[in-house]
């Protein structure tokens, strides 16, 4: 039986990304015969606890995963006890200071010639990487809509010097052809950027 502080170390080649190598992992290990689980240092963690300070079990698990989680975990754990995997779930937690985290469990049986004797999963807390990808998307976003308004300003500058006419009616004319053709405003300016740069 492999020692509950001797767990293998993820293979990085099956990991897609390398900020997901960054991500915090745990791992557990459940055999069928002792009916207890094992957990490393990392899972702890992610439930806001040390070793020795919580016994694990399943309804101690239940109790942090968001409610309405809560039957979705219960079934998948009994069908990876019972047909073994790889299989793998999405779930919500909320640590011992209730702050929440998004998981990935994958797990699969542990056999010992070739016959399940428990079952082995890996815990991946995505919490970190997915506000820094709505971060990043934010940012980006910004940079984008301030771009998008320093060529619409642009586009009412080339309007006004060419036609004489005032921002606003500037503004309504490319917005009214933006509707005509269906195409953003942000193209239409562009565009005329584009074309006066080239004349």
């Amino acid at each position: 039986m492999t020692s509950s502080n001797n767990f293998p170390a993820p293979d990085s080649a099956a990991f897609p990304h390398k900020d997901f190598l960054d991500c915090p992992t745990g791992l557990v290990e459940f055999y069928f015969e002792e009916g207890v689980f094992h957990w490393s240092e990392g899972l702890y963690r992610m439930y806001g606890y040390e070793r020795g300070d919580v016994v694990p079990s399943m309804d101690m698990a239940l109790a942090h995963i968001e409610p309405a989680d809560r039957p979705v975990v219960q079934a998948y754990w009994e069908r990876v006890s019972s047909v073994g995997g790889p299989s793998s779930i999405y779930v919500s937690i909320r640590d011992r200071k209730d702050r929440q985290h998004k998981l990935l469990y994958s797990a699969d049986y542990i056999l010992e010639g070739g016959v399940p004797v428990g079952v082995w999963g890996v815990v991946v807390d995505l919490t970190q990487s997915i506000h820094s990808d709505r971060h990043q998307l934010a940012t980006e976003a910004v940079a984008a809509s301030a771009r998008n308004r320093a060529v619409i300003e642009q586009a009412k500058g080339v309007l006004m010097g060419r036609t004489g006419i005032t921002a606003d009616e500037a503004y309504e004319l490319m917005s009214q052809q933006s509707q005509d053709t269906n195409r953003k405003v942000y193209a239409i300016a562009h565009e005329i950027v584009e074309r006066a740069t080239h004349r």
